[in-house]
């Protein structure tokens, strides 16, 4: 099947002809730069098959997803709605599964997601708008999921689905195991289906066991579906969904037996595809100097070779007969690969004073630089680059945080307890006459034991919640020896629903990034760089960073400013990505772990741990220790651990 690169107005292929470099690919595929921009291609889809069948006088029957993935489908469908008069009343909906047991009006109900993502700004029918009934009695639940069959048939069968996919290959919610023919029905959840969710139900344990779930094969008769998947999250189960053989184990590899599939992707989720991870092997490539140096990290990889190594044969082996003839000899791809290696690597990331800074990633005037390290949570910094953070403020730079959010949802219950408990003895203790301290730890004791699971939190818990994470950081940027008032905390706006789902970044968000630098006039930005998350709070910290700099860009100081982008806590950049790698010694690992561990509210288990159950020092350490092993399994110099970062060039 083809994969192609296309403009955002269809997604419809020209699958005439053989093209070599999908031939392991069993699903029609396209590739975005931007999900924002897959998203309008679905979008203007869906919308077009609207406009068909009205025109026809007939009725469009749309399968729906939830979820991260179609979010901005839904937004850009609601734009048509409002600007270009796009009507939904001849439009008949089925949303694919439901939590059980979930009331229909609460925060994680894919009822009310639905309302407030598309039908609410809509002219749907709400009588054309079906939703599996997470309150139906479990006496009857076998009834209605027939009934839930008979009223698609009746509708006259699904026109266009639209699917997520998730980390076990669920599609709905047919997880591992579901059956080719499955019907729609009752199922229990997968335990890293539940992980995923936690973090929309405040804690795992608020997360239901159980949903009600289009199956499989109520999913295979429509008459054609769209699968989206975003971010190098989702890389992994994209790449066996498309390339491997159907398995129940991964029910998203079922869509291999339907007529008509599209699977729409950027360029994270694709990035474990062969035509995207290894083209050197599935045709003839372009040889870049990005793709060389990618080919030749992998060819190390797979041989277990240093750089200087690898032969000619080795080359000629594996698809890169190109690369020989172009350069004349292994032993000159070698040289020139190992060389631009060698010089990411770097013990002054500001810069080294009175040195020959031609083959170094910075300049080395001015010697004395000023530097805004922005940091997304109010632990990003330490985790992701705590050691060149201590190695900046010790060579003697001005450095600047700025702590982009509150992080005021990520901290436990019982902990704001605790600190109100505090303040209450406090006073105590001190003879304090005012109530003040009693009034607010029993005012918060009283919300906390009256809040539902997946409830709100009242406006006192969330600002002692913010507290708590301000006063951490400002812990850890004492520890580094960093002063007051360096760390700026600047709240943003986006964040500050109280919920895991945020606004847009919004006019307010980018203005006070703006306003930070231009009182700063930085030399080096540091910025959480996680380009393939376009949900997470990373990501629109990123956005905010990018469009200020983007406004600023012509601005005198800006023309004398690097970008450096680091990674966050749970993935890190590819060895051939990495345009400055900042070695640490064991003492300045250890160093770099006790600024962590003064983040007290996420030490042993934070309240989103993620997929992975490692502390973040873990993580940190295991991500920075495999990233020094890299290189010294490459041939360059062995180091105990290593930060790694890429240049932003605006």
């Amino acid at each position: 099947m083809a994969t192609q690169q296309i403009a955002p107005q269809s997604l419809k292929l020209n699958q005439k002809g053989y093209d070599e470099r999908t031939r392991f690919e069993k699903i029609s595929t396209v590739i975005f730069d931007e999900s924002s921009t897959g998203s309008i291609a679905v979008a203007n889809e869906i919308a077009q098959l609207i406009k068909d069948k009205n025109s026809k006088g007939e009725k469009c029957v749309l399968g729906l997803a939830t979820g991260s993935s179609p979010t901005s489908v839904y937004d850009e469908l609601v734009r048509m709605h409002r600007e270009d008069g796009l009507s939904f009343k001849d439009v008949i909906t089925f949303n694919l599964d439901e939590y059980y047991p979930i009331e229909p009006n609460a925060l994680q109900s894919y009822v009310r997601f639905m309302n407030e993502y598309l039908f609410n700004h809509i002219d749907i029918n709400k009588d054309n708008v079906h939703i599996p009934d997470g309150t139906v009695p479990k006496d009857i639940y076998r009834e209605y999921c027939k009934e839930y069959e008979n009223k698609i048939e009746q509708a006259g069968g699904i026109d266009l689905q639209i699917l997520g996919i998730g980390r076990t290959g669920h599609i709905g919610f047919n997880e591992p195991g579901s059956g080719l023919n499955s019907p729609t029905r009752m199922i229990t959840l997968d335990h890293l289906t539940r992980v995923d969710a936690a973090s929309d139900f405040f804690s795992q344990d608020n997360v239901p066991r159980k949903a009600i779930t289009m199956g499989v094969g109520t999913i295979l008769k429509s008459r054609r579906i769209i699968l989206m998947a975003w971010g190098e999250g989702k890389a992994g189960i994209i790449q066996r969904t498309i390339e491997k053989k159907v398995s129940d184990l991964v029910p998203a590899t079922y869509l291999q037996n339907h007529p008509d599939v599209t699977i729409v992707l950027d360029n994270g989720s694709s990035a474990e595809l062969a035509q995207v991870k290894t083209p050197w092997l599935v045709g003839t490539c372009e040889w870049t100097t990005e793709l060389t140096r990618k080919a030749v990290i992998w060819l190390c990889i797979k041989f277990g070779k240093p750089v200087l190594k690898l032969t000619d044969r080795d080359y000629n082996d594996n698809g890169m007969s190109d690369l020989i003839t172009m350069h004349g000899s292994a032993y000159d791809i070698n040289i020139d690969i190992f060389n631009h290696l060698q010089h990411t690597i770097t013990g002054w990331p500001g810069g080294k004073p009175n040195a020959d800074d031609s083959n170094r990633p910075e300049r080395a005037e001015p010697a004395v630089k000023r530097v805004v390290l922005f940091s997304p949570h109010p632990d990003d910094d330490v985790i992701s680059m705590g050691g060149t953070f201590m190695r900046l403020h010790d060579q003697g730079h001005e450095v600047h945080v700025a702590y982009q959010t509150s992080g005021n949802i990520a901290v436990f219950d019982d902990d704001v307890i605790r600190y109100a408990d505090f303040l209450r003895d406090f006073n105590k203790v001190n003879n304090v006459k005012s109530d003040h301290g009693k009034e607010i730890y029993e005012k918060v004791v009283k919300d906390l034991s009256e809040k539902q699971p997946g409830q709100l939190d009242s406006e006192e818990v969330k600002r002692i919640k913010g507290l708590i994470r301000r006063g951490e950081a400002k812990a850890g940027c004492r520890y580094v020896g960093l002063a007051d008032d360096r760390a700026h905390f600047l709240e943003m706006p986006f964040y500050e629903t109280g919920l895991v789902k945020k606004k847009p970044i919004g006019e307010e968000d980018v203005q006070i990034i703006m306003d930070l630098l231009r009182k700063i006039k930085p030399h080096q930005i540091y910025a959480a760089g996680d380009l393939s998350d376009p949900h997470g709070t990373h990501r629109v910290c990123l956005d905010a960073i990018f469009e200020a700099i983007r406004r600023m860009k012509n601005e005198d100081w800006m023309k004398d400013c690097y970008v450096w982008l680091y990674r966050g806590a749970w993935q890190e950049w590819d060895i051939n990505d990495i345009d400055m790698a900042v070695p640490m010694s064991p003492e300045q690992v250890l160093r770099k772990r006790k600024a962590i561990f003064k983040h007290q509210s996420q030490k042993d288990s934070a309240v989103f741990p993620g997929k992975d159950v490692r502390e973040f020092w873990q993580r940190a350490e295991d991500r920075n220790t495999g990233t020094a092993k890299m290189y010294d399994q490459l041939g360059l110099a062995e180091y105990e651990a290593i930060e790694a970062f890429k240049r932003y060039y605006f």
